[in-house]
């Protein structure tokens, strides 16, 4: 049965109490705070007569004796316990408003924000990165350990499942390079020197670096959405659970295959784009293709073939890192797994032209060029 929440003033030899009865729940309170309201002062609530208290009720209790600072009594078990949860909600301090400050000043303080979060993300990757080569020393170590059907698995996606795309992309870029190139050295009389462009500027940098840019986009973002995914449905705490390492299940086979595919890969779209600079330079410039083949094997030193595979792997090992590291960082909820994939394809990217540029001065340095 319910029964309306009322209250009467009692006095005891300790004083003047407050004493509730009823329900103080949400359908009985009726009137009852703004009642409140012109209470004279007493020295405690007790709410020994209450049968029943739910949130509102205990937060219109705990409001009313904290503006009086008077003591509260009389609740035992469910209730006492709910009451306590309402008071100490109640005392949390409120959050203060974030102050606001000129344009310039949030302008540096962002800024700082970004680079501390970009030098605890660079830390994490480098230990990452340890971590990987400890487990690929514990596998080299341990025969037994390593997953041949997870990295052969491996191996058909990043590598034959993406012959396709590459292909495609490698083909359309050689005819790019091949007739901007003839477009402007036609100005000077020098559209033969297009194959020159087409041959080493393919196999030297761009067959290596596009093929690293979709390999991320394909294969990086992959990875990380998949171990993401393991981490949200708590397989890779399991793995730990029964003795198995993830960094040797998950990560080893990924970057063995990255590594391994990225060298084919890059000599494949390479290839493709001379092709394609040929088929242009045929039709535009009416070069044979026999022509085309001989001259670029006269003008392209066989360095620029060792440029590109030497950074291929490279390349592959930092992409698959980079996705298998953001994919780890997943916790909480799916928006993470969306977030840090973003994350892996764009770090992984990033990277990638930052040891580009590297390789660049260091095969300058020692005379590749």
């Amino acid at each position: 049965m319910t029964v309306m929440a009322d209250f009467q003033r009692v006095e005891t030899g300790s004083g003047t109490l407050l004493r509730f009865t009823g329900d103080l729940s949400l359908a009985t309170i009726g009137d009852l705070p703004e009642r409140l309201q012109g209470v004279e002062p007493v020295d405690g609530v007790d709410l020994s007569e209450v049968h029943r208290i739910d949130t509102v009720g205990a937060w219109m209790v705990h409001r009313f004796a904290a503006e009086r600072e008077i003591p509260v009594s009389g609740l035992e078990g469910d209730e006492a316990a709910l009451y306590d949860q309402v008071a100490r909600a109640a005392d949390q301090p409120v959050a203060q408003p974030r102050e606001e400050y000129g344009l310039l000043l949030r302008i540096v303080a962002e800024t700082g924000e970004a680079v501390i979060t970009s030098f605890k993300t660079l830390y994490g990757l480098l230990g990452f990165m340890g971590a990987t080569l400890i487990a690929f020393w514990n596998v080299a170590c341990h025969p037994r350990r390593f997953r041949l059907n997870a990295t052969v698995h491996r191996f058909e996606v990043v590598g034959v499942s993406a012959l396709g795309i590459i292909g495609l992309m490698s083909f359309l870029i050689g005819i790019v390079i091949a007739q901007q190139g003839a477009v402007q050295l036609r100005q000077f009389g020098a559209e033969v020197y297009t194959i020159n462009l087409v041959g080493r500027i393919t196999l030297r940098e761009l067959g290596v670096l596009m093929t690293a840019i979709m390999v991320a986009g394909r294969s990086g973002s992959a990875f990380a959405a998949q171990i993401g995914t393991m981490k949200l449905t708590e397989e890779v705490d399991a793995m730990r659970t029964i003795g198995v390492s993830p960094i040797e299940a998950l990560v080893v086979p990924r970057t063995m295959a990255a590594v391994v595919m990225m060298p084919l890969l890059g000599f494949y779209a390479s290839l493709i784009a001379i092709i394609g600079g040929g088929l242009l330079c045929w039709v535009a410039l009416d070069v044979p293709p026999i022509t085309f083949v001989q001259r670029i094997r006269e003008v392209v030193p066989i360095t620029d073939v060792w440029v590109g595979l030497v950074k291929a792997p490279v390349f592959g090992a930092i992409i698959a890192i980079a996705g298998c590291f953001q994919g780890m960082q997943v916790e909480g909820d799916a928006e993470q797994v969306g977030s840090r994939t973003t994350a892996a394809v764009v770090q992984a990217i990033f990277l990638v032209i930052v040891l580009d540029a590297f390789f660049a001065v260091f095969f300058s340095e020692i005379g590749w060029i």
